[in-house]
């Protein structure tokens, strides 16, 4: 809805802290500027803060663009080209920006404790597909028949996402692989924004 710039209620400010969009701890969370806050904005962001190892689950949006902003901490962002079918990894730093296009499977993984990131959209409402709840949903029948997994196996798999996961890893995930995750976050090779291809490396 536009706003009359000539009226004295026109809104030209907004604190992007106040709404809470998703709280997993006290220094996991995302706080939201949207239209909702303020009606006049043509776009809208998260404001992201993630520690060490945490990630923004895999995901994806039907309707926007998303642009990746690092502020503080270090970030690796990944996105599945559909049609090179390329997996893109870019290693953030502060003042660094990746970017999703709109239907792109996509992540972030903090690489430091208290990093800072907003992920900024090219629309004030961001539709979200979480791949969580693709995991969970799918019957594991579908998956045998469509790729031959075993369906006791696939149940098992996905026994923990019993609720849809926006900050990974869920509450009572391994701590042994979280503990290993946080020691050796960078598990493989980020590429030059400029390459259009993915490789896996181990970081020794």
């Amino acid at each position: 809805m536009k706003h009359d710039k000539q009226s004295p209620s026109y809104q030209l400010f907004g604190d992007s802290t106040k709404v809470v969009n998703y709280k997993r701890d006290s220094n996991n969370y995302i706080t939201q500027l949207f239209s909702e806050q303020l009606p006049n904005i043509q776009t809208g962001f998260f404001n992201v803060h993630l520690s060490q190892g945490i990630i923004i689950q895999p995901h994806w949006h039907t309707n926007v663009t998303e642009l990746v902003f690092v502020i503080s901490g270090e970030a690796l962002t990944s996105v599945f080209n559909p049609f090179t079918q390329k997996l893109l990894t870019y290693h953030l730093k502060p003042g660094q920006v990746s970017q999703f296009p709109k239907g792109w499977f996509h992540w972030i993984i903090a690489l430091q404790n208290n990093t800072h990131i907003l992920t900024i959209f090219d629309q004030p409402t961001p539709d979200i597909v979480y791949g969580s709840d693709f995991l969970r949903f799918i019957p594991a029948d579908v998956l045998n028949r469509a790729y031959c997994i075993q369906e006791n196996y696939y149940k098992k798999a996905v026994e923990p996402i019993y609720d849809s996961v926006i900050l990974g890893p869920p509450a009572g995930c391994d701590q042994t692989r979280r503990s290993y995750y946080n020691q050796h976050p960078m598990t493989y090779q980020p590429v030059h924004p400029y390459q259009t291809s993915y490789y896996s490396q181990p970081n020794n």
